[in-house]
């Protein structure tokens, strides 16, 4: 199996874009704050499936192994925060400060 399961995953097509989106979707949680799927597919790119999909990606060990916190605001509406690593504050470090802790080959 490749970085990404799936049947239909191709690491020559999907790979790169994959990988882009799931930094996307980290760096914007790294903020600490609570999101909807609905901002995080307008502020990151791509469809609900696939902005959800590097949510729980987030959440494996070979992408950094995060916590990802969930709780439904109402009906079906949930919204998620990433726990924030030791040590990390978003307010006293700049966006330069996010770091890549996935282990991606």
């Amino acid at each position: 199996m490749g970085l990404f399961g799936g049947v239909t995953y191709d690491p020559e097509k999907d790979k790169d874009r994959l990988l882009t989106q799931l930094g996307r979707v980290r760096d914007v949680m790294f903020d600490g704050q609570w999101h909807t799927l609905a901002e995080l597919v307008v502020r990151c790119g791509g469809s609900d499936a696939s902005v959800s999909a590097r949510i729980r990606d987030l959440r494996k060990k070979k992408f950094g192994e995060y916590t990802v916190h969930r709780k439904r605001i109402r009906d079906g509406l949930w919204v998620y925060k990433l726990e924030l690593p030791d040590g990390y504050n978003p307010r006293s470090q700049g966006q330069e400060a996010v770091r890549d802790t996935a282990q991606c080959p």
